[in-house]
């Protein structure tokens, strides 16, 4: 076992250098990315089906629940990671994530499922979110869009499996007990490789921000300012995260629904869901290593574009090999984004207050799954499922015009802090 950072002698940054403990903690966000999965495919149609909602908004209230709080927790775990370490906050995480396939196994009403998707968005804003930091702490500055192509990319590699896997068994044995099962065995592997093998990583933060041209700590008012609002490549970045899990969030909601309205058998429904984390997964390790190449800034805009015209295609027909298409599409596009997003704000903030800005960037990122949810399901319920996915289409599209207006090329920018 392995909690303590090593002696600042020793420390080196770099993928080589900390290959061991990063393929670990690659290891075990696959496991939470499964934690997810679970739900991706059968707990829309459990709502409708098992519960008996006719209500769109209604059915797609877990995700509210779940974007809200697992955006304050992304906001206030990362702050935190930088007073009491990453590791800690990692194992909590993964200790409350040991209730959520138990809760949803026995459920016996709605609300105990919306009550599960409030410790699950704890679980994944903890443990997601150490998971980022950690790696990008072990890496530097070189290696840090490999690192998040790999992390994200085990993450939706694992929802993609996860929710194929689930809606399978769900053919076969019914929404209910067994695809759940499968959850406690994912949460109980997270939480083992966790408390037993992971060592804390802030060390090596530390050791990168001495490195660098010293820098006066900003207070967190200031943090949030400038991710929020006011530097243009940070906020650039905050509004695109929103703007792509709010058009996810629509996703996850809506097209398992719009799939059974169109006739699709649960194995079609768990293939095109599955279809689009997979490519998001996998394209991510490509894309990911390009943005430390050619910049992140047009991969941020194109990808944003992709989507657009991907959701597009969802209200445009509902031919099932078009929405299999549309979801691979889907799946290249925010590979394009999500990686590039996350390396771009480490490329800005500084190694002192890095934690810190990443929260707050995954805090308007993972609140789009709560608009996302909440706005199409009302859009739905008023006027339709398609003109819900019309709007959501046309956001996407305007958030991507908005990177390629306002926001600078980031790469230079890790550059110079390097030659600094």
């Amino acid at each position: 076992m392995a909690h303590a950072t090593p002696a600042e002698g020793t420390l080196r940054l770099g993928l080589r250098e900390n290959f061991a403990q990063f393929a670990l903690l690659v290891l075990i966000n696959a496991f939470v990315g499964g934690m997810v999965g679970l739900e991706r495919s059968i707990l829309p149609l459990l709502g409708r089906d098992l519960f008996h909602i006719a209500s769109t908004a209604v059915v797609l209230s877990f995700i509210v629940s779940f974007g809200v709080v697992k955006a304050l927790t992304n906001l206030a775990g990362s702050r935190l990671s930088d007073r009491v370490g990453r590791r800690r906050l990692l194992v909590a995480g993964w200790a409350i994530g040991l209730l959520v396939p138990v809760i949803l196994l026995h459920a016996p009403t709605w609300g105990w499922v919306v009550f599960a998707n409030v410790l699950l968005g704890i679980n994944q804003g903890l443990c997601w979110s150490m998971t980022v930091v950690m790696k990008i702490d072990l890496v530097g500055p070189k290696s840090r869009g490999v690192a998040m192509g790999f992390n994200e990319a085990a993450g939706y590699v694992a929802v993609a499996a996860v929710a194929y896997f689930t809606a399978v068994l769900a053919a076969k044995y019914g929404l209910r007990p067994v695809p759940f099962e499968l959850g406690i065995g994912i949460a109980l592997a997270g939480f083992w490789l966790s408390l037993l093998f992971v060592r804390e990583t802030h060390g090596y933060a530390k050791h990168e921000a001495r490195s660098l041209a010293s820098q006066e700590q900003p207070s967190f008012s200031a943090i949030f300012t400038q991710t929020s609002f006011r530097d243009p490549a940070l906020a650039s970045c905050s509004q695109a995260g929103f703007v792509n899990n709010l058009n996810d969030g629509m996703v996850w909601g809506l097209v398992p629904l719009m799939a059974a309205a169109a006739g699709f058998s649960l194995a079609q429904i768990g293939l095109v869901v599955a279809a689009y984390p997979f490519v998001w997964g996998v394209v991510q390790l490509g894309t990911g290593a390009l943005s430390d190449v050619i910049g992140r800034k047009w991969l941020i805009a194109g990808g944003m574009t992709l989507q657009a015209v991907a959701i597009g295609i969802f209200a445009a027909t509902r031919a099932y090999p078009i929405w299999l298409a549309a979801a691979i599409v889907l799946g290249v596009g925010t590979a394009m984004v999500y990686p590039t997003l996350l390396a771009a704000i480490g490329d800005v903030a500084h190694p002192q207050w890095r934690a810190s800005a990443v929260g707050v960037y995954r805090l308007w990122r993972d609140s789009g799954y709560a608009a996302g949810a909440l706005l199409s399901g009302i859009i739905a319920d008023l006027a339709g499922v398609t003109a819900a996915v019309v709007v959501i289409a046309a956001l996407t599209l305007a958030s991507g015009g908005i990177v390629a207006v306002r926001m600078p090329e980031t790469l230079a920018t890790r550059t110079a802090n390097e030659s600094s």
